[in-house]
Formats: structure tokens, C-alpha cells, sequence
């Protein structure tokens, strides 16, 4: 069974696990960018992730609220009491990001989740309309969106502070 599931994976999915495993790999490095770049990771994570809570189990406002209820509380937590990452860069508007394993950690994650989650709707199409397992998967999917959107908050509220500082001893 597990050959006939890999064997009909479409082929974008491991092309798309290639460039999340080469994304997380870079993050393991410390590296300057661009403010404006910080968002992007962010943004598409959080793109799969409400995708597939849309397109898996539509408007279903149990798994819908499941999801912005995890993202917000998540994203929150992550942002009050996450670890400071971001250091100031040589440009103007640019910063230096610590390396970590998180992303690389949070990326895989959301990708198997994803992919498990597929796989088991392909087999149970019925799952699809299972308010419980909705909700659960939803929660999950929040989760990890969650942790981006409040490392994003916690990276934009430091390059302020930087701002406000570099500001002050002008």
C-alpha cells in the first residue's frame, strides 16, 4: 500500500518538499536580508495552510474556526515568548537572522501533515465531512501557521526596536 501511495504522488509534491528542505537548510545559517523578505515565508505557509483548510473540508466553520483559533493563540505565544532571532544588518533595511532548526522543523511538519492528511481523504474521502477529525486537522494547521505569523510579529516588533534605537542615539 505505502508503494502505490508514493507511486501516485503527484511529482510537484516532492518538488515542493525539495525547496522546503532546501529553505530549512538555509535557515540553519545566520544571514542577512531585506526587512520586506521576512514576510515571505510567512506568507506562504500560511497560503498551504489555509488552502488546504479550504480546499479539504470547505466551509466548515467548525474547522474553520478551529484553525483561526490555533493560528491566533499560537501566533500570539510564539510572538510573547518565542526566542529573539534578529540582529541588525550593514544595509540600510536589512537584518540578520540567527540560524535555527525551527524552520526547517516547523516547514517538514506542515509538509507531512499536508501529506498524510491527503492521503488519508484519498483512502477516506468521507473524513472530509467528520466535523471532529476537521476540526483537529485545522488545529494543527494553525498551529504551524501560527508560529510563523508570531515569529514574523516578533522579527518585525525587533527591527522597530532597532528603528526606535538607532533613532534615539542620533
Amino acid at each position: 500500500m505505502l508503494q502505490q501511495i508514493l507511486i501516485h504522488t503527484p511529482l510537484y509534491v516532492w518538488g515542493l518538499l525539495a525547496v522546503l528542505v532546501w529553505r530549512g537548510v538555509a535557515a540553519l545559517r545566520e544571514r542577512e536580508m531585506a526587512v520586506r523578505s521576512l514576510f515571505v515565508l510567512p506568507a506562504i505557509m500560511l497560503a498551504m495552510g489555509l488552502g488546504d483548510v479550504v480546499t479539504k473540508f470547505g466551509s466548515n466553520a467548525a474547522a474553520l474556526l478551529a484553525w483561526v483559533a490555533a493560528a491566533a493563540g499560537t501566533a500570539l505565544l510564539v510572538w510573547k515568548f518565542g526566542a529573539d532571532r534578529t540582529l541588525p544588518g550593514a544595509a540600510p533595511g536589512s537584518v540578520r537572522l540567527r540560524g535555527s532548526r525551527a524552520p526547517l522543523a516547523m516547514m517538514l511538519a506542515l509538509f507531512f501533515t499536508k501529506y498524510a492528511v491527503s492521503v488519508l481523504l484519498a483512502i477516506l474521502p468521507h473524513a472530509r465531512q467528520d466535523a471532529l477529525f476537521g476540526a483537529a486537522v485545522c488545529l494543527l494547521f494553525g498551529v504551524f501557521n501560527g508560529c510563523f505569523l508570531g515569529r514574523l510579529a516578533r522579527d518585525l516588533a525587533a527591527v522597530r526596536g532597532m528603528r526606535a534605537a538607532g533613532a534615539a542615539a542620533a
